[in-house]
């Protein structure tokens, strides 16, 4: 099968043109969010009042990245604002920094703050004035709400290159530039270890092959679905 790159992506570096490959599917994204797939499908093609909450990906269409990491964002931003405000907000992040995609980058995490003050003061948003605290340092909900998902990534470069799917305390990640960007474990592609285990290898079997500990070896089969006590 061959894969086109979009004609709209514009003159990067070729490392970074394979954070906007379509490489993800919604089931997929599904999975990682842990969120159904019908959800996800709503925030990319619902479009109510004012447009869908996440804009540009066509029906039948795979993820790429950047999309899959504002999925990640969005299920977070959900616990806290409608979908109409973070459409909005992420409108405004994107005019502010003028990037595709606000959530992947960093500079959402440094400069969130300042985005929701100076969108609630532009829109007169009484629901992101909300999230905004009325204390001195300027904290807000909204922040607290955000810290687990943004703890999940690793930033390189201002954007968002390593997500730790179920964060940092399990070793399951997906970076773009690894596996083509598959959920791995420490490098090895998560599928693989399912696919071993399928074939009949024990854990202690695969684990002699690839020098990994069994821990996160089962790690990567409770990932894929499979209990690791039924894997030994």
């Amino acid at each position: 099968m061959t894969i086109e790159i979009k004609t709209n992506i514009p003159s990067i570096p070729p490392w970074k043109r394979r954070l906007y490959l379509p490489s993800y599917t919604l089931a997929d994204s599904s999975r990682y969010v842990e969120i159904s797939s019908q959800v996800i499908a709503n925030w990319f093609y619902y479009k109510g009042e004012v447009g869908p909450a996440l804009p540009g990906k066509t029906q039948r269409e795979l993820l790429s990245y950047y999309q899959l990491i504002e999925v990640a964002f969005v299920s977070t931003m959900r616990k806290t604002m409608s979908l109409q405000k973070i459409r909005k907000a992420r409108q405004y992040a994107q005019q502010v920094f003028n990037v595709e995609y606000p959530f992947a980058e960093l500079k959402w995490k440094t400069e969130g703050s300042h985005l929701l003050l100076t969108l609630k003061d532009f829109n007169g948003d009484g629901e992101i004035d909300s999230l905004i605290s009325a204390d001195q340092s300027g904290q807000e909900a909204w922040a607290t709400v955000m810290a687990e998902r943004f703890e999940q990534f690793e930033y390189e470069r201002g954007l968002a290159l390593k997500w730790y799917l179920r964060g940092r305390d399990c070793p399951i990640s997906i970076d773009p530039r690894v596996s083509f960007g598959a959920p791995t474990i420490k490098g090895l592609p998560t599928w693989i270890v399912k696919g071993r285990h399928e074939s009949g290898e024990t854990l202690p079997e695969i684990s002699e092959d690839f020098n990994f500990d069994i821990k996160d070896l089962s790690y990567a089969l409770e990932f894929e679905g499979i209990r690791p006590e039924v894997a030994v």
